[in-house]
This record gives structure tokens, sequence and C-alpha cells, in this order.
């Protein structure tokens, strides 16, 4: 997109435009095409699932309608499978930048990589918005990240008899700090407040195994 708002180039017109593709994302593929809209996904992941298949990938998920328990990874895998005949086109690895309406109704959608499309539907389904880490302010953090510095945990066996430092205390610390407890050689949780801020059943469970001290922000 150019300095003053237009785009350069044909774009890619569709019948629907999801932004998101986690699991509200991918079912939203299966609904329309049960009605013959084809659509295209938008996801600033590289790959399906969101926050499923990014951060709880191997963690099993009880509250999914009709499955007692599924993992992240398996729900995504299953909704892939689900929608699979209707040829939805995927565009991974890209943040939408400018969404706006046209004057014949459709709505534009230009992406950080230049991708633009129209469509007459606009489903947004990013949750909580475009997922990237914040990383620690540490120099050159970067050339650690994928070999000793993490974001996300997306094989459990990766962390097998290794010493395990997980910062925070939200959920999704307190529940890798449980998960992996039992497989690491030795874990380590950092949090700097004096009280978790994950739900008090998952800081309960901690509490035998984990003292917490405050630490300076």
């Amino acid at each position: 997109m150019a300095a003053d708002g237009t785009v350069s180039g044909a774009p890619i017109e569709t019948d629907a435009i999801i932004i998101g593709a986690g699991p509200v994302g991918l079912f939203a593929v299966f609904e329309l095409g049960l009605v013959d809209i084809k659509a295209h996904v938008i996801d600033i992941l590289d790959k399906p699932g969101g926050q499923c298949a990014e951060l709880y990938p191997e963690k099993p998920i009880y509250d999914i309608p009709g499955l007692p328990i599924v993992t992240g990874q398996g729900l995504t895998d299953a909704l892939m499978a689900q929608i699979k005949p209707f040829g939805a086109t995927f565009h991974l690895g890209q943040r939408v930048d400018a969404l706006q309406k046209m004057e014949d109704g459709r709505f534009q959608v230009v992406t950080d990589t230049g991708t633009h499309l129209v469509a007459k539907v606009i489903v947004v389904a990013a949750g909580g918005g475009s997922f990237t880490p914040k990383r620690p302010p540490l120099a050159d953090i970067e050339a650690y990240e994928g070999t000793s510095v993490f974001y996300s945990v997306r094989r459990m066996d990766d962390f097998g008899g290794k010493d395990v430092l997980i910062v925070g205390g939200g959920d999704s610390a307190l529940d890798w700090t449980l998960n992996l407890q039992p497989i690491a050689k030795s874990l380590t949780l950092v949090h700097r407040r004096d009280d978790f801020r994950g739900a008090p059943t998952l800081s309960n469970r901690c509490a035998p195994s984990f003292a917490t001290r405050r630490l300076p922000c």
C-alpha cells in the first residue's frame, strides 16, 4: 500500500475473507463452504491453528463440544480435514494492515506483505489479535531463538531431560510448569509479582512445588 492509501496491482477477488486461522476461523471456512461461499484465510502465524497450535499443541483441551479430550494440534488437524473439500486459500505469515469499505459495498484488505484482497464478506476471527512474542530486552536474543529461547512449547519432548526456566505467572506459564515438571531435568518458574496472574486452580496446583519471591521489574 502506498503512503496515500492506494493499492497497486489487481486484487484477488473472492467471496469471503477470514482474518485469523485459529479454530474459529477454520470452522468459519466449513460453515461458509456448506453454502458454497469460497474463502481466503489470513493469519500472522506460519501455520493454521492459532493459539491452540502455537501455545498448546500437546496440551489436553476439555471444553470442545463433542470431544471429551483433544490436544490443540489434534483439534487443528481435525478442522483442517473437515474443511479440505472446500478448498480455502491460506495467506500465512501475513498481518492485516488495512481494511476499508469500497464504494460498491465490498471490503478491501491489504496485508503487510502487499497481498490485496477484495470480498463481500469479512469474518474477523483474530481472537486477541496478531500473535507476536514479547521479547525480553536482551541484546542479540534473536540468535538463541528456536535453540535455547522459546516463546511457546510445540513439542514437549524437546524439553525432556533439560534444565528449563519459565518466565511468567499467567495461565500459559503455569500450564507449562505443570506439564513439563515431570519430564524436565530441573524446572524453575520466575515471576516478578507476589502472586500468580493465572487461574487460582492452576496457582494452587503449582503452590506445593514452587515458592514465589518478588523480583525487581
